[in-house]
């Protein structure tokens, strides 16, 4: 890959790096703390909304976001050309 292309590749994989890692924070940081008086109004399996982002929820989303991530890059390497063939 020439170095231009390089550093397209590059670029498009830190902005879906930074956008997970921003959803990812925003699930456990945000749902799990900051809005967790706002969200355990909510009940879910029983258990306050808030606890539950807390406890397993940003664990979910991180694990959702760990096949998205694999799914997006896969993409991009065949954009790019760099899938394994």
């Amino acid at each position: 890959m020439n170095k231009p292309r390089h550093s397209d590749y590059w670029s498009a994989n830190l902005r879906l790096l930074f956008r997970c890692m921003l959803i990812w924070f925003f699930s456990s940081y945000g749902m799990g703390i900051l809005f967790v008086d706002q969200l355990n109004e909510l009940r879910i399996g029983g258990f306050k909304l808030g606890f539950w982002f807390a406890q397993q929820g940003s664990i979910y989303i991180f694990v959702c976001l760990i096949f998205y991530y694999a799914w997006c890059m896969n993409k991009l390497d065949k954009k790019f050309d760099v899938n394994e063939k």
